[in-house]
């Protein structure tokens, strides 16, 4: 299920491929697990053919995280784009699995072509659906076999895997759990299985090592299960994983005490595994294995939020707008103000508190009325330190509930730095320097500046973490600034008296405003990665106005509303293909 080729039926490009195998046309070969089947930029000079296994295809684009493009299923082709157009590679394809392939020259495929149209009609279609897909960094193929492997002795996996299961099925998707008592089953019972069901989860106990090293070489994506609460083990054996584990795809899913406050240790089981995502589950948590459902299907919501100063407070309007409507939020990512917000949705602070924390840290006071001798900066950045150190204290990026992603701009590299372990306080810190505002933060040698200077909305950067759709609210467009606001004050002492001082001098506006405005082709890739694009009318707050906290906060909220009134479908399912 789930092939961009019908699998039921014999369709007209693997009746093209037995009949050019048969006549010496096509050739057959065996693509080890791990192997690359070709590269960005090689010329196309063959067209392929899946016949048995699972091939990945991935993409990196100048300036951004690698992009897991998807699966190739058997009876699927990989190439064609490039051979039809005549234009070098421009993915990755690896082999997912010891897989079967058959290639065929580009000059034998035309041939071929000419003689059964039907050939160039299927592949036209295909290429036509791969091609909406690439425009809105859609998936080619959504991963639909997925390993579940205990990490330690601590607890059992298969009730979890049940439970997933179980929300996966009532959202309308066939799905079956497998677990030991499928170690001596033949291949094609997997690969009859596999064609039968949307989704097959596979169990594996930490006392079934034979049953753990046939899981993890039969799956698209490998899960593996520990205690957080405990210590990891000192090895991990990779279980024939290796080939996932090189490719990024296999994460960790830590079960914590169902009356924990916040994780802890989650850095220590980052190290021990090498995952490429963290998830969080509480023992017994409907809501998280309904979570993780969504993150399985193609369904979990990603929510980005850019900078944008004091305008930033929209987000929590937006954020209000969402939870009212009942939209979850299963990823959260931002950059400079917006960092600081969806910090505090992952912490799981709810509405009540979201309100009364950031209120406190930079509503009744400013946070940016330490002024400095400006050498470095306006200000000493001693008021935001100490108010992210008392909202945030110690906690460690990895111990968030939800998975976390902020975005810092390093002055030493001339690219974007992107956080995703650490200390979250320090992450942050990084993603509010705003460059002459606040002093630069220093990481390793590395002078780290406000992210909005490099990547104001870091849609891009959620699209290579997660699969499903993705929520943006974007605070940067609009009327910003004008003469008025960089007009010098007619008089200090009254500029001073009057309490305007506390935003700081007109300079300030400046370089905040300098800071969060994104070049017209970063705003259109950033934007088309979003499939729900929230833009509230702040026209009216200055960047600065720290106690412009009310209008903000509703401009987000009516700016939410009206975007998903908008809609045609629940936001969960802008992404995902239709059951069955």
């Amino acid at each position: 299920m789930g092939s961009l080729i019908d699998p039921l039926h014999e369709t007209a490009l693997e009746r093209l491929f037995d009949e050019a195998r048969q006549s010496g046309d096509a050739r057959w070969f065996s693509l080890p697990g791990g192997a690359t089947l070709y590269g960005p930029g090689e010329p196309a000079q063959e067209l392929y053919f899946l016949r048995a296994g699972r091939l990945g295809a991935f993409r990196r684009e100048e300036g951004q995280e690698r992009h897991f493009l998807g699966v190739i299923r058997p009876g699927e082709p990989a190439g064609e784009m490039a051979l039809i157009a005549g234009t070098p590679h421009s993915a990755q394809v690896v082999a997912l699995r010891d897989s079967e392939v058959l290639a065929m020259s580009r000059e034998d495929f035309f041939d071929a072509a000419d003689r059964d149209p039907a050939v160039m009609t299927e592949l036209a279609r295909l290429m036509i659906l791969r091609t909406r897909q690439a425009a809105t960094h859609a998936s080619i193929g959504e991963p639909s076999v997925f390993g579940f492997i205990a990490a330690d002795a601590g607890r059992k996996v298969r009730p979890l895997v049940d439970k997933i299961a179980l929300e996966i099925a009532r959202s309308g998707y066939s799905v079956t759990v497998t677990g030991v008592e499928a170690t001596h089953a033949p291949t094609e019972w997997f690969s009859n299985v596999e064609a039968e069901h949307d989704y097959v989860l596979y169990a594996a106990e930490h006392a079934e090592t034979a049953w753990k090293v046939i899981v993890g070489r039969q799956v698209d994506r490998l899960f593996r299960v520990g205690c957080g609460y405990k210590t990891p083990p000192a090895a991990l054996p990779g279980y024939a994983s290796e080939t996932l584990q090189q490719q990024q795809l296999v994460d960790l899913i830590l079960i914590q005490r169902a009356e924990a406050r916040h994780p802890v240790g989650s850095e220590a089981w980052l190290d021990a595994t090498g995952a490429a995502r963290l998830f969080q589950v509480r023992d017994g948590s409907v809501q998280d294995a309904a979570r993780m459902a969504r993150v399985l299907t193609g369904r979990s919501v990603g929510l980005v939020l850019s900078g944008g100063g004091a305008r930033a407070y929209a987000h929590i309007g937006a954020i209000q707008a969402l939870r009212e409507r009942g939209v979850p939020i299963d990823f959260v990512g931002g950059a400079s103000m917006g960092a600081i917000v969806a910090a505090g949705v992952a912490m799981g602070w709810d509405e009540a508190e979201m309100d009364v924390r950031i209120k406190d840290a930079f509503v009744d006071s400013s946070p940016l009325d330490d002024i400095a001798f400006p050498l470095i900066a306006m200000t000493h950045g001693d008021k935001v330190r100490g108010r992210l150190r008392e909202h945030f204290g110690d906690c460690q990026i990895a111990d968030l509930w939800l998975p976390f992603f902020c975005v810092s701009s390093n002055l030493t590299t001339g690219a974007y730095h992107l956080h995703r372990r650490g200390t979250l306080r320090h992450a942050l810190r990084a993603s509010i320097a705003l460059p002459g505002v606040m002093p630069p933060a220093i990481d390793n040698n590395n002078v780290l500046v406000d992210g909005a200077v490099m990547k104001n909305f870091p849609s891009d950067v959620m699209r290579s973490v997660q699969l499903g759709p993705i929520v943006g609210v974007d605070v940067t467009r609009g009327r910003s600034i004008t003469a008025d606001d960089v007009a010098r004050p007619s008089s200090v002492w009254r500029w001073i008296f009057s309490g305007e001082w506390r935003k700081g001098p007109p300079i300030v506006a400046l370089l905040m405003r300098a800071a969060t405005v994104s070049t017209g082709r970063d705003l259109i890739a950033a934007r088309e990665a979003t499939d729900l694009l929230v833009l509230p009318k702040v026209d009216g707050v200055d960047i600065r106005d720290w106690k412009a906290y009310e209008p903000a906060v509703s401009a987000g909220h009516r700016a939410a509303i009206a975007a998903l009134d908008a809609l045609d479908r629940p936001v969960t399912e802008l992404r995902k293909r239709r059951p069955g």
